[in-house]
């Protein structure tokens, strides 16, 4: 049976998801869903974003009723309280972070004991603009709006240098800052301190020359990255900002929790994204 999804923000941190159930200690598995007998049905809690990330899991869920799988699924409409919910063990899985923000999480909060369970897909982040068509046709002095998220910002740079807007040191990756710029020849400036989901409604505004947007943001926004972007990031599977279902350390070998990676990494899963998404979200199997 669907649940019917929940809009999650920050505010509600003290109440939301209290009836979800994920947070029980179920013995050695580390508060991971507990698999039922044969027969039975496990349930799964999860939170994700909202696109495409709830999309692929309600498209995921006949498929994963057939293996005795519930999902009990919210969405959160930022960055943030889905790790605090994993972390709160209110629910088992989370899905909507790469692993460089993953990685800055961890690393920010040291409560966080996350490990990967499976990679499922990449958003390429894209840039936009109202006014230019092109990158090439960015004004000297042109504004680029980017998100608060640190993790974000080797990203947005590694786009802009691809775009043949700027030049990095050699050794800048995917931590790279506006210091390792070598070379900025439109002297562009950047503004990196607007919330993620904030920047569709700056693009809107008009509020600079270009806007750097994750896909997701953008989808829901309904833009076309694809289409509408003026930049947009090559994906592989070797791209390290796939989107992850990620877990608590030591639920990773949880059967349910593998069966879900599986049926998300499946083929007629992968299917679905591409035929959805039409390139503004790439199917990744590692």
């Amino acid at each position: 049976m669907k649940k019917f999804l929940q809009v999650i923000g920050v505010a509600v941190v003290s109440t939301a998801l209290a009836a979800c159930g994920g947070g029980e200690d179920n013995g050695d598995n580390g508060g991971a869903a507990e698999e039922g007998d044969e027969g039975e049905t496990t349930t799964l809690s999860i939170i994700a974003s909202n696109i495409p990330h709830a999309e692929i899991l309600e498209e995921a869920e006949p498929l994963l009723e057939e293996e005795g799988i519930e999902l009990d699924l919210d969405i959160a409409d930022d960055y943030i309280f889905p790790n605090i919910a994993l972390e709160s063990e209110e629910v088992d899985a989370n899905y909507f972070q790469h692993r460089p923000y993953l990685e800055d999480q961890m690393e920010e909060n040291e409560e966080y004991d996350f490990v990967e369970a499976g990679a499922i897909h990449l958003e390429p982040m894209g840039l936009y603009s109202q006014d230019y068509d092109s990158p090439e046709d960015l004004p000297d002095g042109a504004e680029i709006l980017m998100s608060n998220s640190v993790a974000d910002h080797g990203r947005a740079f590694a786009i802009l240098e691809d775009a043949g807007l700027i030049e990095l040191s050699e050794d800048a990756g995917v931590d790279a800052t506006e210091d390792d710029i070598v070379d900025n020849p439109k002297n562009l400036t950047f503004t990196a301190n607007v919330e993620a989901e904030l920047l569709p409604q700056m693009y809107n505004n008009n509020e600079a020359e270009a806007v750097m947007i994750n896909s997701n943001y953008a989808l829901e926004a309904d833009l076309n990255p694809v289409e509408d972007s003026i930049a947009i990031e090559e994906g592989d599977a070797d791209n390290p900002y796939v989107n992850l279902v990620v877990v608590r350390n030591g639920d990773e070998n949880n059967e349910a929790i593998q069966t879900l990676v599986e049926v998300l990494q499946s083929e007629k899963i992968q299917t679905f994204i591409e035929e959805e998404y039409d390139g503004a979200v790439i199917p990744v199997t590692e």
